[in-house]
């Protein structure tokens, strides 16, 4: 478009000189006899030297220069505007991309809240066909002296019928579940659910540490409501804080304080009947403190059980003795050097500590992040840090057999230094990162393998 309107502004240009100088013409003819014409134009000044000729050259060169400059600004000019229409755009796609990555993130949610519905569902269905219909006698008279037609029975099979065939759809992983344990008999564990978190540490010595709720209390000055924390960060850990109860803990509220005789070794201690059962620092003893007297009751060494750093957990932590608690009592976690690094689970008086029977397991301690009892089976977590990883191996001390799982864990903050089980409340307790976090657990009906 500029090229031609240079152009045109050229040819005006010449045009403009012809006009101001006129010009005349000659005829003749050749001796082949063509015509032959031959033009005269005079120069500016009158004059008819070449000099002049160059002169007008030169001018027109001259308004030629000009008219290339106006012609290079005026596109200047129209490219600053595409540039900038070019900007406008970019600044709309842009707005239109993050547009679509809001409706991305509130389409994920909602359909993690209809997977959340649809697992409710499951559950509710499962539950209505496991108990039997029953009918009263008043209700079956009704029945009999109010016959029904032959459609409304056709309807009631056809329900049922429905009915009974949606049910069969249900998932085998949501045939649960006596979750709280107050139930006959235990299961295998089959689901973990998201970690629920209940309190942060306020300063560093609570990096990693223990919080538990007695799952038996004896005596009536504390009650399962009760929590129980201790910060296992420093080289004299000495102090157990009771909270009357979670809102109390949530809050940061302790009501009592109480100062251990014997500084505390990691994140192996536990609550039962009453007690706190620890491991003395830098040593194999296990100490029975009893929670209302303030006293200690009774210790015991734990016959050939590391410590100290010989066979811990993979995250360090002095993690050699893990007490844990379950449906069937007290039990040790450790290891020996005859072992070789390789769990050992004994089962523990919780009077006495006197070991009463012991297993050797084939999983070595420090390749596993942790481990708790439920139901008189060991289950050990396979990371400490991964977000997502999984229960990993579990050994049934009522068979004494082991075998590899893959049981969905997640580490939310990503360092997790403590696990127990609560089978009062059907949880797993952990402290995860300067975070006291909890898990809901699903258990397989009392006798049926998860698998």
């Amino acid at each position: 478009m500029w090229t031609q309107v240079f152009y045109v502004c050229g040819f005006t240009l010449f045009s403009m000189s012809l006009a101001e100088n006129p010009a005349s013409s000659t005829q003749s003819q050749d001796h082949m006899g063509h015509c032959q014409y031959i033009f005269t134009v005079s120069s500016l000044d009158g004059s008819s030297s070449c000099t002049g000729a160059a002169t007008e050259r030169d001018g027109l060169l001259s308004r030629l220069t000009l008219l290339e400059a106006l012609v290079s600004r005026l596109v200047g000019g129209t490219d600053g505007d595409t540039e900038g229409g070019l900007q406008e755009a970019y600044a709309q796609i842009t707005g239109e991309r993050d547009q679509l990555q809001q409706d991305k993130d509130r389409l994920a949610k909602q359909i993690q809240e209809l997977q959340r519905r649809l697992s409710k569902t499951s559950l509710e269905v499962e539950s209505l066909r496991l108990k039997p219909c029953q009918h009263t006698r008043g209700n079956q008279q009704d029945n009999r002296h109010s016959p029904r037609t032959g459609s409304e029975n056709s309807f009631s099979i056809n329900a049922y019928q429905e009915m009974k065939a949606e049910v069969t759809e249900v998932p085998a992983s949501y045939l649960l579940l006596e979750r709280n344990q107050t139930s006959k008999g235990c299961g295998e564990l089959i689901m973990v659910g998201e970690p629920l978190s209940h309190k942060k540490a306020e300063s560093i010595t609570g990096k990693y540490g223990v919080w538990l709720q007695d799952p038996d209390p004896q005596g009536t000055l504390y009650t399962n409501n009760t929590v129980w924390r201790i910060d296992a960060v420093g080289r004299d850990v000495r102090q157990l804080f009771a909270y009357e109860d979670m809102n109390q803990f949530s809050r940061g509220f302790p009501m009592k304080v109480l100062l251990l005789p014997e500084p505390v070794e990691s994140t192996g201690a536990t609550v039962y009947r009453g007690s706190l059962y620890y491991q003395r620092r830098q040593s194999r003893s296990i100490i029975r403190y009893d929670l209302t007297s303030e006293s200690v009751v009774n210790r015991q060494d734990l016959p050939h059980a590391s410590f100290h750093g010989q066979y811990p957990y993979s995250w360090g932590g002095y993690t050699d003795i893990d007490l844990a608690v379950d449906e069937q009592g007290l039990w040790a976690i450790y290891s020996t050097d005859k072992a070789k690094g390789a769990i050992v689970i004994s089962k523990l008086d919780p009077e006495s500590l006197e070991v009463k029977q012991s297993w050797e397991t084939n999983i070595r301690k420090n390749t596993v992040a942790n481990a708790f009892m439920i139901c008189g089976r060991l289950y050990t977590v396979a990371s400490y840090t991964a977000p997502d990883t999984t229960i990993n191996y579990m050994f049934d001390t009522a068979t004494d057999t082991g075998k590899a799982i893959a049981v969905p864990f997640k580490n939310k903050y990503r360092y997790n230094s403590m696990v127990d089980y609560n089978h009062a409340l059907g949880k797993l307790f952990a402290w995860d990162n300067f975070n006291m976090v909890s898990y809901d657990l699903t258990l397989g009906r009392s006798g049926q393998s998860s698998r």
